[in-house]
C-alpha cells in the first residue's frame, strides 16, 4: 500500500521537472523573448545606415536652366563682340593702307577751305554730306576721273554739279556760284568743274560735297576723302 502510493506521486514530480526544463529550452521562452532587444540593437549599431535620397524639385531644375541659358547667351554675346572688333580693325587697317597710298601717289586738292559741318544729324535734320566754307570763286576740281550728270540749277542748292565716277559713285558739288561743265562731259581727275559759292539755301560762302554709293546710298565723304589722300585744306 505504501509503495503503491508513492509511484504516482513520483510521476508527477517528474512531469513538473520536465515542464519546467521545456520551458526554459524551448525557443520563444520569456528570457530569449526579453534578449531580442538588445540583439537587434546590436544589428543596428553595426549595420550602415543608407543616407537619404535628396529630392530636386520643379523649381531647382528651371533656375539651373536659366542659369545656362545666360551664360550660353553671354559667350554668344562676346564672341560676336570679338568678331565685330577683328571686322573693325581689319576694316581700319585696309583705310589706313589705302590714305597710305593715296597719299603717296599724290592725291588731288579738291578745294581749299576749312570743314564747318560734317556729315550726321543737324538742327534735328540730317546733313547728307560735307561743308567746306571758302571764298565765293574759289576753284572746285574733281578728285576722280567720270561724266558729268548734273549741272545747273538745283532745289535747295542753288546751283550744283554732280559726277559719275568710273565705279558707279556720285559726288554732288552744292551751293556753287558757276559750273564750268556741261552734261555728258567726260572730267579727269584736277580738272576744275566750279566755283564755291552762296547759292540755294546756304549760311555762307562754302562747298557743300556729298558721295553717294554706285546702290544710291548717301555716305560720310571723310573716310571717302582720306582713303583717296583728296585734299580739303
Amino acid at each position: 500500500m505504501a509503495l503503491s502510493s508513492a509511484l504516482p506521486a513520483a510521476a508527477e514530480g517528474a512531469n513538473v521537472l520536465r515542464i519546467g526544463l521545456d520551458e526554459v529550452l524551448t525557443p520563444g521562452a520569456p528570457v530569449a523573448e526579453a534578449a531580442l532587444p538588445l540583439v537587434a540593437q546590436q544589428v543596428s549599431a553595426v549595420a550602415p545606415v543608407a543616407p537619404e535620397p535628396q529630392v530636386v524639385g520643379a523649381a531647382d531644375l528651371v533656375k539651373a536652366a536659366e542659369v545656362q541659358r545666360v551664360a550660353a547667351e553671354q559667350a554668344a554675346r562676346a564672341a560676336e563682340e570679338a568678331r565685330l572688333a577683328e571686322e573693325a580693325r581689319v576694316a581700319e587697317e585696309a583705310r589706313l593702307a589705302a590714305t597710305a597710298a593715296a597719299s603717296a601717289a599724290g592725291g588731288v586738292q579738291m578745294v581749299v577751305g576749312r570743314i564747318t559741318s560734317g556729315f550726321g544729324a543737324r538742327w534735328g535734320t540730317s546733313h547728307q554730306g560735307l561743308d567746306i566754307a571758302a571764298p565765293i570763286g574759289t576753284p572746285i576740281r574733281v578728285p576722280l576721273d567720270g561724266t558729268v550728270i548734273d549741272s545747273g540749277p538745283a532745289s535747295g542748292f542753288g546751283q550744283w554739279v554732280r559726277v559719275r565716277h568710273d565705279d558707279g559713285t556720285i559726288t554732288v558739288y552744292g551751293h556753287i556760284s558757276r559750273s564750268l561743265v556741261r552734261v555728258g562731259e567726260s572730267v579727269a581727275a584736277g580738272d576744275v568743274i566750279a566755283e564755291v559759292g552762296n547759292e540755294g539755301q546756304s549760311t555762307g560762302p562754302h562747298l557743300h560735297f556729298e558721295v553717294i554709293t554706285p546702290g544710291g546710298t548717301k555716305v560720310n565723304p571723310r573716310p571717302w576723302i582720306d582713303e583717296r589722300g583728296i585734299g580739303l585744306t
